[in-house]
């Protein structure tokens, strides 16, 4: 690289800031070196040799495994986020395989290995050859994962205490890097730097026939590619991404002069355009000011006329306003009169016809009351005659035998009104037939003419 070349200083910020994301994306340890980590060993040995249960320890490296119990009998606490395998000696398969899988631990005969399942993240910096000859630097980052355990944990090595996972990123950073320099090496410098997606293409075919295998065939690695992506791709050489942009800058500088031109061609018009209109419209608002202005001396002198009219007009109605409101008043006074003087009239006729229709009323009644009592002596005589006549029907209609039933029930009452008698005289009454009426009247006739004789012999004072 010649003394021109030092100074890109865009290709040393993006060394830069992938550095800084490099150092974001390391694991953190849980504890330092020489922590209390390293000295569990001692620890272990010094409870083991008194007879003593262990204390729980955590095993260093990216995985936070807890291992707990003493001796023989241990137990080996895995994270849900973690793969693990754990064999033991004289078998040929695993005891315990799979996804945070925790189990009893003998370290006599046992042996595990415990692989991070989270998805790992690999920073790319290829420093490619492009088809032209000139130097690119490409920058991407691939995101994998642990798909089949069983089989990674045999192709794969995750041997190292730290970062199991050290070796495994190193080999595919080393596949990507080799698959985008072999990808660019086909490609033209501006191809690279408009257009990525050939490259993403190539990479994530490469890598996946690597890691996952072709057509789900167990010849894989176990991993799963999660996303391939590239971030940036950068000319190393600063005179030639001068001369890349030396076209486009002039471009777009003759159409930024060729725009400044139309603009300031554009601005004078507009400007002359607009003095051009603001000068009419000055002219033309005088004109509507001028006849404005006359309009409103028109519409103040018709107002000022129209209003002394309406003053005038108004006056004058006002005062035949009054005038027609006392005839009115006048001749409702009047009005009010002649009804009054009606009613009085009309009062006084009703008042009169009132007392003769009361004295025509009681003529009436006393004629009427007259003639009822006519009426009434008449038919009280009518009936006097009627009841005679019936009486005398009935007296001239009795039988002999009526007769003497009806003489004697009268015979009681005639014995109570006779005097006491002073002295007894018996009057025999012989030669008569008492059946018959004739005979009964006959014996009556002589008592009656005894009772006579004898009253008037004895005379008015006996």
């Amino acid at each position: 690289m010649s003394t021109a070349d030092k100074g890109n200083a865009y290709l040393e910020q993006v060394v830069a800031q992938q550095a800084v994301l490099e150092d974001d994306l390391r694991a953190r340890r849980g504890a330092a070196p020489g922590g209390p980590a390293l000295v569990a060993g001692p620890l272990v040995k010094r409870e083991r040799a008194l007879g003593g249960a262990a204390p729980e320890k955590v095993t260093p490296g990216p995985v936070d495994v807890r291992i707990t119990g003493f001796w023989r009998w241990k137990n080996v606490l895995v994270p849900p986020n973690a793969f693990v395998v754990h064999t033991r000696r004289g078998r040929e398969k695993p005891l315990h395989i799979g996804l945070g899988v925790s189990f009893r631990f003998n370290p006599s005969t046992d042996s595990f290995l415990v692989v991070p399942g989270a998805t790992q993240t690999i920073l790319i910096n290829a420093y490619c050859i492009c088809r032209e000859l000139q130097g690119v630097l490409v920058q991407g980052y691939v995101q994998w994962g642990v798909q089949t355990f069983p089989i990674a944990y045999r192709k794969l090595d995750f041997s190292d205490p730290d970062d199991p996972m050290r070796l495994v990123n190193l080999q595919l950073r080393e596949q990507a890097e080799a698959a985008i320099k072999d990808k660019v090496a086909t490609m033209g410098v501006r191809d690279v730097l408009s257009d990525k997606q050939p490259i993403i293409e190539e990479l994530t075919a490469r890598l996946r026939a690597v890691a996952e295998g072709e057509d789900d065939s167990d010849q894989g690695l176990g991993l799963r590619i999660v996303t391939v992506q590239i971030k940036e791709a950068v000319v190393s050489s600063s005179r030639l991404w001068e001369n890349l942009q030396k076209p486009y800058r002039a471009e777009q500088g003759q159409i930024a002069r060729l725009a400044e031109l139309q603009s300031q061609e554009a601005v004078a018009q507009r400007e002359m355009a607009a003095e051009r209109l603001k000068e009419t419209q000055r002219l033309e608002y005088e004109r509507e000011l001028a006849e404005l202005r006359a309009r409103n001396e028109a519409l103040q002198f018709d107002t000022e006329v129209a209003e002394r009219l309406r003053r005038t007009q108004r006056k004058h109605d006002d005062s035949r306003a009054v005038a027609e409101l006392e005839t009115e008043t006048t001749r409702h006074a009047l009005r009010m009169e002649r009804e009054r003087h009606a009613e009085e009239a009309e009062t006084g006729r009703l008042r009169i016809e009132r007392e003769q229709e009361l004295k025509r009323l009681e003529l009436g009644g006393e004629l009427e009351l007259a003639r009822s009592q006519a009426l009434a002596g008449h038919e009280r005589a009518l009936l006097d005659v009627e009841r005679v006549r019936m009486r005398a029907d009935i007296d001239n209609q009795q039988t002999p035998a009526s007769l003497q039933a009806k003489l004697i029930g009268l015979l009681p009452e005639i014995m109570a009104k006779l005097p006491k008698p002073e002295e007894l005289r018996v009057v025999s009454i012989n030669g008569s037939d008492r059946t018959t009426v004739s005979g009964l009247l006959a014996e009556l006739a002589v008592v009656v003419g005894v009772l006579r004789s004898a009253i008037e012999g004895d005379g008015p004072g006996s």
